[in-house]
């Protein structure tokens, strides 16, 4: 019996009821990408805090925003969380907690969304989306919690948003999209998001 469903752990779920293993191993592989994806925001934004918590930043953990273009729920949800927790150790305050992870969440839907229209650049209008966004949200509370001008606040955020998202962000997209390594995801049954051109 082993063999006949395949040798995978969810047999015993579609012995039960058919069709629950697999849902149920999506879910797993959704909330344990979710989990990587925050625990890896989290630990890049902690060990390069000292250009992660300013106004003039290259938060590099923010080049996993891109990602959410590609992979959907995990990284949305993944870089938003991951966001909330390491601005909690980054001693801004509430705002700075609440407002990164709001800022990564729309950022990255919104990228979701555009990339999902698979039409000619549309992961480039995607990442050029969740820059401008990132830089809006949140170099306008930073220069409110820093006392300075808003143009200093959004220009300061938008260059490392620039270097991070688009530069590292963008690159790390093109290399996760590669043929082989989305054979690899999806022999795995990570869901992919692809652009059928660009």
């Amino acid at each position: 019996m082993y063999e006949e469903y395949g040798g995978w752990v969810s047999d015993l779920f579609r012995l039960i009821n058919p069709g629950v293993g697999d849902a149920l191993l999506e879910t797993v592989r959704e909330v344990s990408l979710t989990i990587v994806f925050a625990a890896l925001y989290v630990a890049a934004v902690i060990a390069l805090a000292p250009i992660s918590f300013s106004v003039f930043q290259v938060r590099a953990a923010d080049a996993l925003l891109p990602l959410g273009i590609l992979f959907g729920w995990p990284i949305i949800l993944g870089v938003s969380v991951g966001a909330v927790v390491a601005n909690f150790f980054g001693g801004l305050g509430t705002i700075d907690v609440v407002g990164g992870g709001l800022a990564n969440f729309i950022a990255t839907f919104l990228a979701w969304k555009i990339g999902c229209l698979r039409v000619k650049g549309s992961w480039i209008y995607a990442t050029a989306a969740e820059i401008l966004t990132v830089s809006l949200i949140v170099g306008t509370y930073l220069s409110y919690l820093f006392n300075m001008p808003l143009k200093a606040g959004l220009f300061g955020v938008l260059l490392g948003s620039l270097i991070a998202i688009g530069i590292l962000g963008y690159t790390l997209l093109e290399a996760f999209s590669r043929p082989s390594v989305v054979k690899i995801l999806r022999s795995r049954g990570i869901k992919l998001y692809l652009r059928d051109q660009d």
